[in-house]
């Protein structure tokens, strides 16, 4: 195969431009995958992300023909591959040729589309010195071979592209460490004004019920006391939501003290064996935070369950109450902003939140995240 009229130096040159500017992951790979699609003969290719248990993601693709298009893209997404097992066991150090690829070939077996005459691909690792994120396939029409010249501009713009997924990862990292700085900043203010502000006029009105003698006066200091003691449980809860105290121990561990702020006897249930990424972990905690709130708020009773169950793939964690429960209309928006947060925390890491309940039956809210 020969090379288009742009010289590799320009190539990798615009690719370098457009790695360095992007700062969002998955725009910064369809944009540098096209752009070495079309300053190659190389006609489609897509990427897959995989974890450290092995677990193949595909995050991006250009290009495909109908037949790896089908069904968004099933026959890619399922199956084995040369490619990946090899990744997995650390096998697939450079840029490589695939003899066959079972996810193509069962594309063509299935018939489900126009193939334009791919059936090989060439593979490579996309990685930043020692640490690896997954693996870049290409592909050209009726190709069974590429050349080494063109396996050594691949293996260049892979090097290219694993070192911008390593900046962005860590830029990432500093953002989060940024807004778990500020977080406890907001948390120190709130503690040390407002919150100790509240506990003052607690007291003051206590002292009011105890030092008047009119009844009238005694009954006005009861409900400033029950006000603000509510305000108080709330601004503690709004506390915890900022500065999750307890996680280091353990998540179980950190919903049973935040349950039990809230004066929610918990009973937990946990199967598997719970060890998360942190993003996975404030996830669930997160959630199960607003579930309480939701508990404490609404349902009517100081008791719930927590069932979390563990497996090689996903969690599955559910809440459930006996409280009064409510009707929900699939046909309209869900009537809390609080559930709503929910059902945003477990989309953002591609799980799912259902929500069951009925009046004077309880509420049960069942959550799927992937990990």
């Amino acid at each position: 195969m020969v090379m288009k009229d742009n010289s590799n130096i320009t190539i990798l040159k615009e690719i370098a431009e457009l790695l360095n500017e992007e700062t969002e992951m998955i725009p910064m790979l369809h944009g540098a995958l096209s752009k070495f699609l079309n300053g190659t003969n190389f006609k489609t290719g897509w990427i897959f992300f995989i974890n450290d248990k092995g677990k193949a993601e595909l995050v991006a693709h250009e290009n495909l023909p109908e037949a790896l298009q089908y069904n968004e893209c099933e026959h890619l997404k399922t199956g084995g591959c040369w490619c990946v097992s090899r990744y997995r066991n650390n096998e697939l150090k450079k840029a490589s040729n695939i003899i066959e690829c079972q996810r193509i070939e069962a594309a063509l077996e299935a018939n489900v589309g126009d193939p334009a005459g791919i059936t090989h691909h060439a593979t490579v690792p996309l990685q930043s010195g020692d640490e690896r994120f997954g693996i870049l396939n290409v592909a050209s029409a009726n190709t069974v071979s590429f050349s080494d010249e063109e396996l050594e501009l691949l293996e260049s713009v892979a090097f290219q592209m694993g070192s911008a997924i390593k900046r962005i990862y860590l830029t990432k990292q500093e953002q989060e460490i940024a807004l778990v700085q500020e977080r406890n900043r907001l948390a120190r203010d709130l503690h040390d004004s407002v919150n100790q502000l509240l506990f003052s006029v607690t007291l003051t009105a206590r002292a009011g019920i105890e030092m008047s003698e009119q009844q009238e006066i005694k009954e006005t200091f009861k409900e400033i006391q029950q006000l603000t003691q509510s305000a108080l449980t709330e601004m503690r809860a709004l506390i915890w939501q900022l500065r999750p105290k307890g996680l280091e121990s353990g998540l179980i561990e950190a919903i049973k003290a935040y349950a039990e702020m809230l004066n929610i006897n918990l009973t937990v249930h946990v199967s598997g064996v719970i060890q998360f990424p942190s993003r996975i972990e404030e996830t669930l905690f997160r959630i199960a935070q607003e579930a309480l709130n939701n508990v404490r708020k609404h349902a009517g009773v100081q008791e719930a369950a927590l069932y979390m169950n563990v497996t090689p793939t996903d969690i599955l964690l559910v809440i459930k109450d006996e409280g009064r429960g409510f009707i929900i209309d699939n046909e309209l928006n869900i009537p809390s902003i609080g559930l709503q947060s929910i059902k945003d925390r477990a989309n953002a890491v591609g799980g799912t939140a259902d929500i069951v309940s009925e009046i004077g039956k309880g509420t049960e809210l069942l959550i799927r995240l992937p990990y």
